[in-house]
């Protein structure tokens, strides 16, 4: 059961950025400029309609609780890859997603914030799932 379903859209305006600092497993970090999504409205437009997400940049979408997660990319033209992170940052799942799909893309585990990435940006940056989210970020930061 999905506790969660969020299309993996986005609106026209970009949101408030922050740096996120990515760890890997080798010990050397990547810093990603992301917008962040917080409010219900923010999650549900997410990345809709945008046709240019430049490589290094992101939307990170925070949740209040652990959860199942769901998205999909209607209205979204851009490729784009999501990685599911749970509450402690171990990002635990990275997906490629269609643009326009409406096949829904799955967290296998709760988790607490989904970060989407310009396709294959994950893979050029040699992120990998157990690789962790530093959470040193203010996540009610308007």
């Amino acid at each position: 059961m999905l506790s969660a379903l969020l299309p993996l859209t986005s609106c026209t305006g970009k949101l408030k950025t922050q740096t996120l600092i990515l760890k890997k497993s080798n010990g050397t970090a990547v810093q990603i400029t992301a917008e962040m999504a917080r409010t219900e409205k923010e999650r549900n437009n997410g990345y809709m309609h945008r046709k240019n997400i430049p490589d290094g940049t992101g939307m990170l979408f925070l949740f209040d609780r652990d959860q199942m997660l769901s998205f999909w990319m209607k209205n979204t033209p851009h490729p784009l890859s999501i990685a599911f992170i749970d509450s402690l940052g171990r990002i635990r799942d990275i997906f490629d997603m269609t643009p326009y799909s409406l096949a829904n893309i799955n967290s296998t585990v709760n988790v607490r914030y989904a970060l989407e990435v310009p396709q294959g940006w994950f893979s050029r940056c040699g992120i990998k799932t157990g690789d962790a989210l530093i959470l040193n970020f203010d996540p009610k930061a308007q």
